[in-house]
């Protein structure tokens, strides 16, 4: 498989969890400011939502196309 097949997936893994990370920030701030609580108990599963996706595997080929260089 070419590289160039495996760079959207990289791509929209890469924006998928920096999405996650803007809005894990956006309900600390939150709950810093407006809703202590509240902000705080929603940032947790975001932060670990973003983390999982960051952690995410690609298709088998691109791991395998990518690990051997």
């Amino acid at each position: 498989m070419k590289a160039t097949q495996c760079v959207p997936q990289k791509i929209s893994k890469l924006m998928m969890g920096s999405i996650m990370l803007a809005a894990a920030a956006a309900l600390i701030v939150i709950g810093i400011t407006l809703l202590p609580i509240f902000g705080f108990v929603l940032a947790v599963p975001v932060t670990a939502l973003a983390i999982y996706i960051f952690r995410l595997h690609l298709n088998d080929q691109c791991e395998i196309e990518f690990s051997n260089k």
